[in-house]
Parts: structure tokens; C-alpha cells; sequence
């Protein structure tokens, strides 16, 4: 390259100035600075800068180059899909008694990596030959560092995953160690890499075909991954037979992962490779290869906890090893955030554990802490398909009384007063009737609070003429039930409609007919009456608190219903709890449902909701004999932690 004179003269040519001058030029048959019908070196200038913007030199004239090969395509090949803008951003001719005539073009670099813009600014010499002015090409036009050969590549640094932690800042979703299982290409010709990854698919259970045509896709070097492990599942789940497959590999990695494989599984949700809707839907944020939330906590919090990518740029030598790159451009990788949640470790395993019993049908356990609302465990059985705990719809029974109780004490009735208790009643034709094991010494005229503690249908039936419309809804809105709230999780709080039909509004006072509820809600109207008022559940206690709507439920009410759920304890269903220490109350709960089976007789949703103290807990089983007898025992053991 010519070497360059001293700067004398300094001409700035704004770039919207171009065509304009271009059109004078033309018009006048000469240039500003060439000669006759010759561009000036503003033009060619302008040329380098629109050509440099497609990553090309096509159209440039170029010093004693061909444009085939292309310097500037070979140097991008690997950003061509990275956007940049190139802007000319001035002009100088350099005067001197060097000949050629030689002029120095400044040109504003931006390339648009990883969200953020990479800016700088470059130079190009222009020399005025035989054939007017050209571009003396080096690869320094392109940045200012790049040595001859080399070429740019862009690398995006993924930011480590913020954790999601529970009660306390106990580290609850962290990186964990797995292990990656599958065919290592690069061991095996390709006959053997499909048999071997039939092998594979067989030893964990997956779909051979499916695995077959994977390998198959991928190329002749590539892992193709079978199957991700916990490393403590991997000892009890992969045979020893496994390292006899021709090919077969393991490789060792972290990944996000509570505690267990269950741990609040369906609340919290997973993390793992984005999906074609997942980057779709993400309009650039998210990248394919990208672990992200998958659904969950962990898929609705994604963009707190994915954090803020970092990049690389670097200049490769032309044989690509990257121990003689040139970094460009580096920007961090910013770590995300940590989700806060008020989950409680040691309670939700205790749940869950409890809840392994239940194996072939839904179940599921939440417990509240009454004083500030937090849901310290929402666990899941099991049996369970969805996430039953928080966002299950079902019918309540009998625990719904509590809120039935609530009405008729607001509606008057005190709980001394008698209630007609008879075997069963009839409204417009149906016949309702207790749970089979109701005692019979407590049938006939009782007071409410025998009626309450023993858990007579008929008795709630037929009072039911003294409540006005809504004030059942409005009762159990009191105890955090029927009304919507948005608490950043999935969470159903259960249906209070008006009843359409006499039938309807009895079957309504004892928790069945249209009324639904999840074992949240119902946790949450145990913890009201512990708690002396309405109390809705909190998980993310940075997020603001959910405020209750309608009547508040008073302390003189929920003094009320303790006494109401204290002798459920002491002499009524619930009576296997009276030895558990501590301020103790209770309510069973059965509600039928679905079809009837081969003897006519419907199955049971099984309900138990009770507190200790400042504990308050729901268990809920989809099909179970009775409150006391299938919920009951895993309340008993939950309340005595």
C-alpha cells in the first residue's frame, strides 16, 4: 500500500449531501474533485460505504485487486447474519508531492450482537490511478485490528440462570450435576451409529424410531443426545450393559433442578431447550440452543431469570485456531436474576412424601403459614396429572361448611342455637342424607355446633332458608374462597355461584352442586380462621400482596368458627387429631362425583382441612372412603412437624 502524505486538507462530505452532489456532477459533466467525467473520491467513497453495508466490495473499484474472491465476503462469511450499518463519515484529500493524488475515507462501523451495538470507526485509503479513484483495499477497512487473512466471528456468551429459592433464601432451583446419555458419531461408521442408537433408545425406554431418525439427521462428528439424568438417578437407572454399546457415550454437565425430581414439580415447572414455538413467540429474545423455562414458575419468570447475554468478537486466523484469535469486542454475560418464593424445603418434601401413598389417583396437600399468607408447601401426589394443589377444580363437601357456618352466624344464628338434624330430607324431589357412618346419637334437634362438629348434611340443608341471596358467596369470599386473584402463579380459588334451582342451593350449603374449590383455596379459608381474617396465599413475597374484596372476615367471627373447628377435634369427625399439641381445629369434608360404579354408588373426593398454631393445611384426595379416614391420617402426621 502507498504509504500516506500528511493530512493538509479536510473536506467533510455529509452523506445525505451525496446524490445531490452526484446529480451535479452529472449535470455539469465533471466531478468535484476528479477530472472530466470522472468520480470524485467522495463518490467511490459513498460506493465502499453502501457495498461494505451488504459485507461486499461488488461495485468498488479496487488498487490492482480482483473482486473474485471478495476480501470483505471471505473476512465476514461467518456474521453474515449479523445486521450492521456502515455510514461514510467523511472524506480528505491528502495534498502532498507523493503522486498518485491520494484521499482518506472515515467510515461508522455498527453491528447490531447479542441486543446491544458494537461501534467503531475504520479507514480507508483512496488513490487516484490511471482508471480515477480506487480503494486501496486492506483488511484494516474492515477494523482497524484485523491483520491479513484473518476473518471475524461473533460468539454469544449465555448468562448463568438465576436460581429460584425459597423460604429463608434456602437455594431451592440451582445448577445440579447431570449426566448426558447418547451415541458419539465420531466412534462409529454410520450401520453401526443406527444400530447403536436402537440399543440406546431401548436401554431408557424411548421411542427407537424416533431416536433412529435423530442420529440419522445429525452429522458425521456430532453427540446426539438421548436422554438427560440426574447423576443420583443414573446409578439405580442406567444397566452396566450400557458401555458394551458400540459408540455409546456420557458426558457430564449442570443443569437448573430443584432438589428432587418431584420437588413442587408442577409449580415450579422445568428448564430445558427452546423450542421452535418457544423462539417463535420469544420475537428474538430467546435462541435456538437456548435453555429456558419450558412452563412453570420457570417459563412465566423466564426473562428475570434468563439474564442478559454477553458476546465475543474476534479475529480468526485464516486456519481458524482460536489460541491466535484477536478479541474485538467483549461484553459480559449478566447472571439473572434470583426468583424469591416462599415455599418451605423441609415442609414440601415432608408433603410430598406423605403423598406417596396416593399412587393411582390425584391428591395433593398446601399448607399456609396464617400470620403473613405464605404458602409454604404445595405438593403434589403422585397420581396427580396436573397441578391439583393450586389449580385443581373440585367440589369441596363438607369443608365447605366452614363457610356455610360463617353465613348462617352472620344471618343471626348463634352456635347453641338448635338445628333439625333427621337421617335425610328431601328438596323438590331429590333426597339428601349424611355420610354413612353419621352417628345416630346425634340425629334429631342438636345445636349447630354438634351439628357443625359431626358434620350433619341435613342440618345445613335445612337451614339454608335463612340465608338471602349471596350471602353464601359473600361468606365464603370472607375466607378467601370464590373470588379471583392474580398471585403470579396458576391458582383457582374456586366458584360460589348463585344457585338456579332449590335443588342446587341446598346441595350448595354442604360444598357440592356448582360450588368448586382447590386444596389452596380451602387451605387458605383454614388459615382465615386461624389467622382472625381473610388471608390469601402469597409464593412471590417481592411481588405485592393480593388484597381481599367484599366483607373482611372479623376477629369476633373467626373466634367464632375456631370454637365451630375446635370441636370437630374434640368430639366430632375429627376426633384423631385431639392429641396434637397446640391451638388445633378441623373440618372433614366428602363430596361425590363423576359417574356411578357397579353398585350404584358414586366416588368420593376425600377432604381434611385443619391448623396448628400458626400452620394451616388442606389435604385433598380425589378418591378416597372419607375425609377422616383417607385425609385424615396424612393431616394428622403434617400438623404434628
Amino acid at each position: 500500500m502507498p504509504a500516506a502524505p500528511p493530512v493538509s486538507r479536510v473536506s467533510p462530505v455529509p452523506s445525505r449531501l451525496i446524490g445531490v452532489l452526484a446529480l451535479l456532477v452529472a449535470a455539469s459533466g465533471c466531478s468535484l474533485l476528479g477530472g472530466d467525467d470522472e468520480p470524485g473520491p467522495e463518490t467511490v467513497a459513498e460506493q465502499l460505504a453502501t457495498s461494505a453495508q451488504g459485507l461486499s466490495l461488488e461495485g468498488v473499484p479496487l488498487t490492482g485487486q480482483a473482486v473474485d474472491p471478495d476480501p470483505l465476503e471471505e473476512a465476514t462469511t461467518a456474521v453474515t447474519d449479523v445486521p450492521v450499518s456502515v455510514e461514510l463519515l467523511e472524506v480528505e484529500e491528502l495534498e502532498g508531492d507523493e503522486e498518485p493524488a491520494q484521499a482518506l475515507a472515515r467510515l461508522g462501523w455498527s453491528w447490531e450482537v447479542a441486543g446491544d451495538f458494537w461501534d467503531y470507526e475504520s479507514s480507508a485509503v483512496l488513490v487516484r490511478g490511471e482508471e480515477g479513484w480506487q480503494v486501496d483495499w486492506s483488511p484494516t477497512v474492515l477494523h482497524p485490528e484485523l491483520a491479513e487473512g484473518q476473518s471475524l466471528a461473533v460468539t454469544t456468551l449465555s448468562p448463568p440462570r438465576g436460581r429460584v429459592l425459597g423460604a429463608g433464601g434456602e437455594p431451592l432451583v440451582v445448577e445440579r450435576k447431570v449426566l448426558r446419555y447418547g451415541v458419539d458419531k465420531a466412534r462409529v461408521p454410520g450401520g453401526q451409529a443406527r444400530r447403536s442408537a436402537r440399543r440406546v433408545a431401548d436401554v431408557f425406554d424411548l421411542d427407537r424410531a424416533a431416536y433412529v431418525k435423530k442420529v440419522e439427521a445429525y452429522g458425521p462428528e456430532a453427540f446426539v443426545e438421548a436422554i438427560v439424568l440426574r447423576a443420583d438417578d443414573a446409578v439405580d437407572q442406567v444397566p452396566p450393559s450400557y458401555a458394551d454399546i458400540p459408540g455409546a457415550a456420557v458426558i457430564e454437565d449442570a443443569m437448573p433442578l430443584a432438589p428432587t425430581r418431584d420437588f413442587a414439580a408442577e409449580l415450579l415447572g422445568r428448564v430445558g431447550p427452546a423450542t421452535a414455538e418457544v423462539v417463535e413467540a420469544s420475537e428474538g429474545r430467546i435462541r435456538p440452543g437456548d435453555d429456558v423455562g419450558l412452563s412453570g414458575l420457570q417459563a412465566r419468570y423466564d426473562e428475570q431469570l434468563f439474564g442478559t447475554r454477553g458476546v465475543l468478537v474476534r479475529a480468526l486466523p485464516a486456519d481458524g485456531t482460536e489460541g491466535e484469535a484477536t478479541v474485538l469486542h467483549e461484553r459480559a454475560a449478566q447472571a439473572g436474576q434470583d426468583l424469591a418464593l416462599t415455599l418451605d424445603r423441609r415442609l414440601q418434601e415432608r408433603a410430598e412424601q406423605l403423598l406417596e401413598r396416593f399412587g393411582g389417583t390425584a391428591s395433593a396437600l398446601v399448607a399456609v403459614r396464617p400470620s403473613d399468607g405464605h404458602l409454604l408447601a404445595a405438593a403434589n401426589g403422585p397420581g396427580a396429572e396436573l397441578n391439583a394443589a393450586t389449580f385443581g377444580q373440585y367440589a369441596p363437601g363438607s369443608t365447605f361448611k366452614v363457610a356455610t357456618a360463617l353465613a348462617l352466624l352472620r344471618a343471626g344464628l348463634e352456635p347453641q342455637d338448635p338445628l333439625p338434624c333427621p337421617a335425610t330430607t328431601v328438596v323438590d324431589g331429590r333426597t339428601f342424607g349424611n355420610y354413612d357412618d353419621y352417628p345416630a346419637a346425634r340425629l334429631g334437634r342438636i345445636p349447630m355446633r354438634t351439628a357443625f362438629a359431626h358434620s350433619c348434611n341435613t342440618a345445613m340443608i335445612g337451614a339454608r332458608d335463612q340465608l338471602g341471596e349471596g350471602d353464601l358467596a359473600a361468606a365464603a369470599a370472607s375466607l378467601g374462597l370464590g373470588v379471583d386473584h392474580d398471585l403470579g402463579f396458576p391458582a383457582y380459588f374456586g366458584q360460589v355461584p348463585e344457585p338456579e334451582t332449590e335443588t342446587e342451593r341446598a346441595a350448595s350449603t354442604i360444598g357440592q352442586g356448582r360450588v368448586l374449590a382447590s386444596p389452596m383455596a380451602m387451605a387458605a379459608v383454614a388459615a382465615s380462621v386461624a389467622g382472625g381474617r381473610t388471608v390469601l396465599p402469597v409464593l412471590l413475597p417481592d411481588q405485592p400482596a393480593p388484597t381481599p374484596s367484599g366483607p373482611q372476615l372479623t376477629a369476633q367471627e373467626a373466634e367464632q368458627l375456631r370454637g365451630l373447628m375446635r370441636a370437630v377435634v374434640v368430639e366430632g369427625s375429627g376426633r384423631l387429631l385431639a392429641d396434637v399439641p397446640g391451638a388445633v381445629g378441623a373440618k372433614t369434608g366428602t363430596a361425590e362425583f363423576g359417574e356411578p360404579g357397579p353398585d350404584g354408588s358414586l366416588p368420593t373426593h376425600a377432604w381434611m382441612i385443619g391448623y396448628r398454631d400458626d400452620l394451616a393445611v388442606a389435604v385433598f384426595v380425589e378418591r378416597g372412603d372419607s375425609g377422616s379416614g383417607t385425609a385424615g391420617p396424612v393431616l394428622e402426621t403434617f400438623l404434628r412437624q
